[in-house]
């Protein structure tokens, strides 16, 4: 196995997991009958990563790859977005793969194709502390630790080597059922909440962990109660609450038609992160985090539709040409 780049990481965001080859029909309707379809990629760390590059943060992923030709879409797609990229390339297992039906204009299902594969194998000798070290932020998903024991102890490293350095960790609980099971889930959720400076959760998420409550911001300041530092509820098209320094928070979700909402809390993440890394308010963070949420609605596929920093104001713009 070989690194294929370790380029400079300096003030940049770090973030590691699973990233497979995408397979997508092309047209609305069971896939049973789909004439056509599109080869891609995606996983929530890179559309992170690459939600970040767009708004102008530098930013690195951290992932295993097959020695195979889906190995090598994954690795390129993400540099050429100009993430740096620390690919590691596993001879014995193959790229993951995910497998997408759009049944409806509103209706999505996806099939992961994943045992085995070389995104599950990631393990802590694959985490450079270097690169983290040089980072201002680790950010890490739920969906790690949920891949295999060697990957949630990876998780678990990457983590120790942020908070020995000073560097601020971001969580995304980012709850996959197939993975594992709610009692596994929410006990390392237990686990990881105290190590995380700023914690992201969908409503449904935090409940896991802390229970049900009366209303969102509840769920984030019990998520506060349970170790993190700050906590931010995502509620897609209601937009978003957060409990910040002790102050509560609310915003509202940017009305769109959406085309795909695969990746819209990855671009959530992102646009938040974004101006968090900034030294930007809650108000702003809150601002840019549904405002890439619902760009990534807009378009089909997991991360292409993430916005460049100066698309930003377009949403909201009365002119539907850019001239």
């Amino acid at each position: 196995m070989n690194s294929e780049s370790r380029l400079d990481t300096v003030r940049s965001v770090v973030t590691f997991g699973e990233t497979m080859a995408l397979v997508s029909s092309d047209s609305f309707g069971p896939l049973q009958h789909a004439r056509a379809m599109t080869l891609g990629m995606g996983g929530s760390e890179s559309n992170v990563a690459i939600a970040l590059r767009r708004l102008g943060v530098p930013t690195s992923w951290i992932g295993r790859v097959g020695a195979d030709s889906l190995g090598d879409l994954v690795l390129r797609e993400i540099r050429a977005e100009g993430v740096t990229v620390v690919g590691i390339r596993d001879p014995d297992a193959p790229t993951g793969l995910m497998v997408k039906e759009r049944r409806t204009n509103k209706d999505t299902n996806v099939w992961y194709y994943r045992r085995g594969n070389a995104g599950s194998r990631l393990e802590p000798n694959d985490i450079d502390p270097a690169v983290i070290r040089a980072a201002s932020l680790l950010h890490v998903t739920g969906i790690t630790p949920a891949l295999s024991p060697s990957a949630s102890d990876a998780t678990f490293a990457a983590i120790a080597i942020a908070r020995e350095a000073g560097i601020p960790v971001s969580l995304d609980l980012n709850y996959r059922r197939a993975l594992w099971s709610i009692e596994d889930a929410a006990a390392t959720y237990r686990r990881l909440l105290p190590l995380a400076d700023v914690v992201f959760a969908g409503d449904d998420e935090a409940a896991i962990v802390v229970g049900t409550a009366p209303n969102p911001l509840e769920l984030a300041r019990r998520l506060i109660e349970a170790g993190a530092t700050d906590a931010v509820v995502k509620l897609g098209a209601l937009g978003a609450v957060a409990r910040v320094g002790g102050t509560d928070y609310r915003r509202e979700a940017i009305p769109v038609l959406p085309v795909d909402t695969v990746g819209a809390g990855d671009g959530f993440v992102a646009g938040y992160l974004a101006e968090l890394v900034a030294g930007e308010p809650v108000e702003t963070r809150l601002a840019t985090a549904v405002t890439v949420g619902a760009y990534a609605c807009l378009v089909p596929g997991d991360w292409e539709g993430m916005p460049r920093r100066h698309e930003l104001a377009n949403l909201t713009s009365r002119e539907p040409v850019s001239r």
